[in-house]
């Protein structure tokens, strides 16, 4: 592929996209957010511990209820993931990452539409799924938007 001056210019308007994203206020408060967890010691160290615990669970689900340790790590991990979604500075980071996902939702459907109409853009929120695939009659709306519901 030879680079033309217009996949230079696109390749300048995808680095200027780019900026904006990682200027907008959902990347701020990522950010914000992020360092809040991984700054604190005490936090880090449950998150660590936790992943830990994660792979013996992963190791328990191959043998299921069969394992000698099933209940112990069923119980364990249960109680390990509710205090860490509890933990506010935890529950902040995952509404931040949200937010961002959405922004790149919405970014990526508007360029995915720019170049066709029938592109599929796959998108993490049932809202934008719902919306880019309107044409099929499940986007909810009782057919005001125009689709065939």
């Amino acid at each position: 592929m030879m680079m033309t001056s217009e996949w230079a210019n696109i390749m300048d308007e995808g680095d200027s996209l780019t900026q904006m994203i990682l200027s907008s206020e959902q990347a701020e408060r990522f950010k914000e957010a992020y360092f809040a967890v991984y700054t604190d010691e005490l936090l880090t160290r449950q998150i660590a511990s936790f992943s830990r615990l994660k792979e013996q669970y992963e190791d328990v689900q191959r043998f299921g209820k069969y394992h000698p340790d099933y209940q112990h790590v069923m119980k364990s991990i249960r109680v390990q993931k509710r205090a860490l979604d509890m933990n506010e500075r935890v529950a902040n980071l995952k509404l931040a990452e949200n937010e961002l996902q959405d922004l790149l939702d919405e970014v990526s459907l508007l360029i995915g539409k720019t170049v066709s109409e029938s592109v599929k853009v796959p998108v993490s929120n049932p809202f934008f799924a719902a919306a880019s695939s309107c044409s099929t009659g499940s986007c909810g709306t009782g057919g005001s938007c125009g689709c065939s519901a």
